[in-house]
């Protein structure tokens, strides 16, 4: 079976903030694009947040302007199609965030976007010293659906002290 593969993070070293995903989803990965599929409303809820626009260089140039480091919990994973409950952990392999965090000393908030993300992180990267605050995102996921676009919003808005 083949592994699905993600990416280096997107990151300055003076990064206050880092957002975490799972693993990349099939349509991210074809577009080599953190969040590409066009119903996942993170780059949407980034537009609102922090004026974040424009193509994906841009969008990632302005993140990192803004604080903003973008990464996932896992490096790599067995995952046949795109939904979070089909990560084999089996097969999972963390990214090295031991590095990150002393590459990037300014982490002072880790916002998990969805439960999975949360949970892949104290299973596989609890020993990771950082100090910074953790906080559980609503998932911008499309498979998440229960929760509308405003109130997700909110939540990371919140969740994130940008009230």
């Amino acid at each position: 079976m083949t592994r699905s593969e993600g990416f280096p993070p997107i990151a300055r070293s003076d990064a206050r903030i880092l957002i975490l995903g799972s693993l990349p989803g099939d349509r991210s990965i074809a577009e080599q694009e953190y969040y590409a599929h066009p119903q996942n409303a993170f780059w949407k809820i980034m537009a609102e947040l922090y004026g974040v626009e424009g193509d994906y260089v841009t969008r990632c140039a302005l993140l990192c302007e803004r604080g903003i480091a973008l990464w996932d919990v896992l490096q790599s994973s067995v995952r046949p199609g795109s939904m979070d409950a089909a990560i084999r952990l089996d097969s999972a392999q963390a990214n090295d965030f031991d590095a990150f965090f002393i590459d990037h000393p300014d982490i002072r908030t880790i916002g998990f976007n969805g439960r999975k993300a949360q949970q892949m992180f104290a299973r596989f990267v609890l020993s990771a010293t950082s100090a910074a605050d953790q906080v559980l995102l609503p998932s911008t996921s499309p498979a998440y659906a229960s929760m509308s676009f405003s109130a997700k919003l909110n939540a990371w808005r919140s969740a994130l002290d940008l009230e």
